[in-house]
């Protein structure tokens, strides 16, 4: 198959889950394709063009780390290719590290929306992504029962309301955002809240939640595939990120160290409620990030952790998205124009 994983920008990729997945469907001799979100070339009266780096297939790499060097390097080959080749457009770009570049924060849904109208499979499907795109507010559409407590506004009297409803224990972070950049935990001691307030709806919407005590050992990411754990080997693709000393954040960018986790009832729980969505949705590859009994996050736009599953004595899982992605080539064949893309990109 031929599949083009759209990316931030490929000079600057670093070896996470992209690479990981574009390692992986390159050993298993698919054409793969990168590109960055400044990529797309758009004429009226043709279809849209690609940008696109391609690491040679019959090149010899062993590691992730050796293919984004290839793919970063001089034998990558950089040629322009028509949209309608493609079999899959794989979203990857994380808006949230656009810094600078708000022109490029909803360019890859954006196309992605208008290749999908040209019957490419387009995962996750574009038109849930834009419906996701601010996903604390597509995460506000589950259930109450697996969520905790929270408010969204930019008003400070509302946010202070809370932070007294809370007993003075709340998290504040920024509606947009990830890799917990400007979170705030405000406990009765911080002195400096109405001016964390301040800061962050200068910025715009601001997300105020109910403090999780047991989010002190850490939060666990559970990704999905098809709204299902994915499960390899009798083990699950899951990761427990422990946070450092004195920091409350679990995130691996803020210094967080990976663990395993089992999958308690209280997480299958949070997946049995949340699945029905995504997959009505067609939100192909989805983490779920959960406290305890709570779903604090849903990552639907660039999920990653899969390559620190090494670290923590799982498989890669890589092969387990690659050869969902080529079932679902397989299945659009078959039913010939049958199928719609949000279909295509749930199905088995």
């Amino acid at each position: 198959m031929k599949i083009c994983f759209v990316l931030n920008d490929v000079s600057t990729e670093t070896n996470g889950t992209s690479v990981a997945l574009m390692h992986m469907a390159h050993q298993r001799g698919h054409d793969v394709y990168a590109m960055g979100v400044g990529d797309f070339n758009f004429h009226h009266d043709s279809p849209i063009t690609i940008n696109a780096t391609q690491v040679p297939t019959k090149t010899d790499t062993k590691s992730p780390a050796k293919f984004l060097k290839a793919l970063q390097g001089k034998k990558a080959r950089k040629k322009k290719i028509n949209s309608k080749d493609l079999d899959v457009l794989f979203i990857r770009n994380n808006p949230t590290e656009e810094v600078g570049r708000h022109w490029a924060e909803q360019a890859g849904v954006a196309f992605g929306r208008m290749i999908q109208q040209q019957d490419i499979i387009v995962l996750n499907d574009a038109y849930a992504l834009s419906h996701a795109f601010i996903d604390k507010l597509y995460f506000e559409e589950l259930p109450e029962e697996i969520k905790p407590d929270s408010l969204i506004t930019r008003d400070k009297e509302q946010l202070l309301e809370f932070w007294e409803k809370q007993n003075k224990n709340m998290v504040l972070k920024p509606l947009e955002g990830s890799g917990g950049q400007d979170v705030y935990l405000i406990d009765k001691h911080e002195k400096n809240v109405n001016q964390i307030i301040e800061h962050l709806s200068s910025q715009g919407y601001v997300i105020a939640q109910e403090f999780l005590p047991a989010v002190k050992d850490g939060d666990v990411r559970v990704l999905l595939l098809n709204g299902k754990v994915m499960e390899k080997d009798g083990q699950k693709a899951i990761i427990r990120r422990v946070a450092g000393e004195g920091e409350f954040r679990s995130n691996f960018k803020l210094g967080a160290t990976a663990d395993s986790s089992d999958l308690t009832p209280e997480m299958q729980r949070i997946v049995d409620l949340t699945a029905p969505k995504l997959i009505r949705d067609g939100l192909f590859f989805v983490g779920l990030d959960i406290v305890k009994d709570k779903l604090i996050e849903i990552n639907v736009l660039s999920p990653g952790g899969m390559e620190r599953f090494k670290d923590i004595g799982l498989p890669p899982f890589t092969d387990y998205v690659i050869e969902a992605i080529e079932r679902k080539v397989e299945y659009k064949k078959q039913y010939e124009g049958q199928l719609s893309n949000r279909t295509l990109a749930t199905m088995d």
